[in-house]
């Protein structure tokens, strides 16, 4: 094994095999998601807009066909003001159901008025209204049902799907980054999920309670938020206290936490949703900050720069040493006079600042504070936080690996979703993962050691 080791093959995959496997991935479902796409989106309408107006041109008479949601209603109004802008007669914009498209075709028909083209969408082009205009009116002439140019285009590399991985990813692996520490020091917890809703629920309790609801500044957002973000952070203290002061399991004292956060969030909330919040509270989940042609998420971007800061203490402080040195050997590190108490104290601490703050972003993009928020991330945190290569033994792990892990998670169940797989197979999936990330790492720290192996090369003798 300690020649295995020393290859040099081995070694980039053991410092990049989890990198490999994201690749693998996205090239995987990018392959079994290739598909046809019919474009909504603005580019789509602008481009429809020009091809009927230098197919029919200035004399063309042109109805607009959408369904009535947010997305259709846009791309109806893109269409029609860039055909006003070339000189095309827009007769109408109809955004509803096959009725109200039936309406307006009734009375032009009535008038004998001349349609040139119909623009709609994928949806509306195949309304059954369309499939015989000619007999059905006749007095519309030879109308010609338009619709955006499908093109071939894998669903999973979409920009709107890329940008849903994203935004699945950033609670996940904001938490993930305390979980991450805990886990190096050989602890686990348990109690993040609930966490995550307790925080939720704190930081909309307090702005609907103490600062007016809806009609909230600034000021008492910023006070909800930091309110939810202190209790959740003592919470994480008070488990590390469980934990070194009174050597209780880690184990169970998350367990217990869990319990605890999670019936506070009911008890406070009164198993309702708290929702009386401004719009201005959903800046940190929802809003989007334009970096040339990307639009970024601002959980995102927050995500990135906590990693980065993450990743600098981890690899280049001292208290990053300590961590490593607590979970590789409690009794060699104070020996070795580093506080092992302090270094825990710290661990679950930052595990709860940063499950704090999951919730905040959660409560921010769902612009409500519920109990229920966080069900099963203790699940996905963990996941993340070993598949991206952190050992459940302790000593060993790095916070970029996290966020390929948390990539990793977020693109599988992505891809199950995309790929129609239902939500029990998903938790199977999810927990084979997990189960095979710790076996592979079992494998890499004891190899041939380990009892199976063992066992195995006894029944070969």
């Amino acid at each position: 094994m300690s020649k295995l080791r020393d290859n040099v093959v081995f070694r980039f995959l053991n410092n990049n095999g989890m990198l490999l496997v994201l690749f693998a991935l996205c090239g995987y479902y990018s392959v079994v998601t290739y598909s046809e796409q019919f474009p909504t989106g603005r580019d789509a309408a602008e481009r429809l807009a020009d091809r009927i107006a230098a197919q029919f041109g200035d004399d063309a008479k042109v109805l607009v066909v959408t369904r009535a949601n947010a997305a259709d209603v846009e791309f109806a109004d893109v269409v029609a003001n860039r055909l006003k802008q070339s000189g095309v007669d827009v007769i109408e914009t109809v955004n509803g159901e096959p009725v109200d498209a039936r309406k307006v075709l009734v009375r032009l028909n009535k008038k004998q008025t001349p349609v040139a083209a119909i623009a709609c969408t994928k949806m509306t082009a195949s309304w059954l209204i369309f499939d015989d205009l000619p007999t059905d009116f006749p007095e519309l002439g030879e109308a010609q049902i338009l619709q955006p140019e499908s093109y071939y285009w894998p669903t999973f590399l979409k920009g709107d799907n890329l940008l849903n991985v994203a935004n699945q990813i950033a609670v996940t692996a904001i938490i993930a980054i305390g979980m991450t520490m805990v886990i190096v020091t050989a602890g686990i917890d348990l109690s993040v999920g609930s966490l995550v809703a307790l925080s939720a629920v704190i930081a909309t309790l307090v702005i609907r309670d103490w600062f007016g609801g809806t009609e909230a500044g600034a000021g008492g957002l910023i006070a909800g938020c930091l309110i939810a973000l202190v209790i959740s952070t003592l919470i994480g203290l008070f488990t590390g206290v469980m934990v070194t002061g009174f050597s209780i399991p880690p184990f169970i004292v998350t367990l217990a936490m869990m319990l605890v956060a999670r019936g506070i969030a009911y008890i406070l909330a009164e198993g309702q949703s708290v929702y009386e919040v401004p719009d201005e509270f959903t800046w940190l989940g929802r809003h989007q900050w334009e970096l040339g042609e990307i639009a970024l998420p601002v959980a995102v971007l927050l995500m990135l720069i906590l990693y980065s800061m993450a990743h600098i203490v981890m690899s280049y402080t001292s208290l990053g040493r300590y961590i490593y040195a607590v979970g590789g050997n409690p009794e060699t590190a104070r020996l070795s006079g580093v506080p092992v108490p302090l270094i825990l104290l710290f661990a679950y601490t930052a595990s709860g600042f940063f499950s704090g703050l999951g919730g905040i972003v959660t409560a921010s993009t769902l612009k409500s504070g519920s109990p229920t928020y966080g069900f099963m991330y203790e699940l996905y945190v963990i996941a993340a936080v070993v598949v991206g290569g952190t050992s459940l033994s302790g000593g060993e792990g790095k916070i970029s690996g996290t966020l390929i892990g948390a990539f990793i998670i977020a693109v599988i169940r992505n891809g199950m979703n995309l790929t129609n797989v239902e939500s029990y197979t998903q938790n199977v999936v999810l927990g084979l993962i997990i189960l095979a990330a710790a076996m592979l790492d079992m494998i890499k720290r004891k190899g041939m050691t380990l009892p199976a192996f063992t066992f195995i090369k006894k029944l070969l003798r």
